[in-house]
């Protein structure tokens, strides 16, 4: 029996797939697809390579490493600081847009000499890079732009520039301080800083670059003769209490720190000076400044570079009822500073007639006062100058022809006859401090 053909469609059907699995991998776009996949694959692995040999190799790794910024010498700083502050100092207030860049670099540049000047927490400051520094500060007239410029920095930057201007008034330079020569020939940056009080936003920081500028006897000498020191009974009277006390600390500082210059200084103008202490300090209605006055008038008379001064003080009348109005104060500090000054009118051995009338008057007063002032740790010096001088008032006797002796001249805080003024506390009104 014959055998039956082959269905022709199964035939065609085996053919189309043939032809068709043949055409595909045949086809010219598969193939170079495949020859692109491979040729990617073996670039990664030799960039792979590449770069591991790269990595490994040092030299080549350093040839590639970007080289680092030279850091720039206290000389550089300085030049670019000045050139920076002056175009600074030349925008207006309204060109923000150019002057804000400028404060960016102002405040890098700052810090870069603060760093140079104190040192951080890796290094310590080298005294030669110090030395540069302030030499170049000084000789490119920086401290003038600094102090100027003030007003445009941010915050943090005048914090920077008030440490630097303080730093460098104390950094020699072979053996000298040419802070006090370059200040000495440029004495209106003293009246700038002085002013600075003026600006309640600034005076703290121009106070404390005052302060420091005063180490120099010729900065002192000049505030003190310049007329400028009359400011400061005005400034410490101030309604900001932190300008206020930073102005008296100033203040304290100028009369206490060149003891030959002040003297010169008090000897020559005692009654205008006093008059204002009295009246504007020892008499303000403020408390803080009534005790800081008393505490610094007694530094001032107490030492002995002051003697002729101290009994000047101390022979005037009004000056002693001023101090007997400071005794009768609630506040003990008041009264205990008050007992330092009050104590050189007993014990001068020359005092006029109406001083000794006065104290006789009122020994009674006094004696009971002073009984009850103690110190609130036991003091033997205090003590031991307290029963001298109770003891001497004791003694004193009225004169038989008193006639107008108890008549006290007007003063700033009391006037006609000390019956008059308010009886002094007793004893008891201690008893609960």
């Amino acid at each position: 029996m014959p055998t039956p053909p082959t269905p022709p469609l199964a035939a065609t059907s085996l053919g189309v797939g043939i032809r068709g699995r043949n055409d595909k991998l045949s086809s010219p776009a598969a193939g170079d697809s495949d020859k692109a996949l491979v040729a990617r694959r073996s670039s990664g692995k030799l960039s792979k390579a590449f770069n591991k040999a790269m990595l490994g190799n040092v030299v080549v790794r350093a040839f590639f490493k970007t080289k680092p910024r030279r850091p720039r010498t206290p000389a550089e700083v300085v030049s670019r600081t000045t050139l920076v502050l002056d175009a600074l100092n030349s925008f207006e207030d309204n060109d923000g847009g150019k002057r804000f860049p400028k404060m960016g670099e102002v405040d890098t540049l700052i810090r870069e000499m603060k760093s140079t000047l104190y040192g951080s927490s890796e290094s310590e400051p080298a005294a030669e890079a110090c030395a540069q520094l302030t030499q170049e500060f000084f000789k490119a007239n920086t401290l003038r732009l600094i102090v100027h410029c003030l007003p445009k920095l941010n915050l943090e930057a005048r914090k920077d520039a008030t440490q630097v201007v303080a730093n460098l008034q104390r950094q020699p330079v072979n053996s000298r301080l040419i802070a006090s020569d370059y200040l000495e020939a440029n004495l209106d940056i003293v009246d700038h800083l002085v002013s600075g009080y003026e600006d309640s936003g600034l005076a703290l920081h121009y106070g404390a670059m005052l302060r420091e500028c005063i180490r120099h006897q010729v900065v002192a000498s000049h505030i003190l003769k310049s007329g400028q020191v009359r400011n400061f009974f005005g400034y410490i009277q101030l309604p900001e209490f932190d300008v206020a006390t930073d102005a008296a600390t100033t203040f304290k500082e100028l009369l206490t720190r060149h003891k030959s210059t002040v003297a010169e200084f008090l000897s020559g103008n005692n009654n205008w000076f006093f008059t204002e202490f009295n009246f504007k300090l020892l008499g303000s209605p403020n408390y803080i400044t009534r005790r800081q006055a008393v505490k610094l008038l007694g530094d001032i008379l107490l030492d002995r570079s002051n003697s002729c001064v101290m009994v000047r003080y101390v022979s005037s009348l009004d000056n002693l009822i001023i101090m007997m109005n400071l005794l009768r104060e609630s506040s003990k500090p008041i009264q205990l500073d008050a007992f330092h000054v009050f104590k050189l009118f007993v014990a001068n051995t020359n005092r006029p007639p109406g001083i000794t009338s006065v104290l006789a008057n009122n020994k009674e007063k006094l004696l009971r006062l002073f009984a009850g002032l103690r110190m609130d740790k036991d003091d033997e010096l205090f003590e031991s100058d307290k029963t001298q001088i109770m003891k001497e008032i004791s003694g004193l006797e009225l004169p038989r022809q008193a006639g107008d002796v108890y008549k006290l001249p007007k003063t700033p805080m009391c006037s006609g006859e000390l019956s008059k003024v308010s009886p002094l506390p007793t004893p008891a009104a201690y008893s609960h401090e």
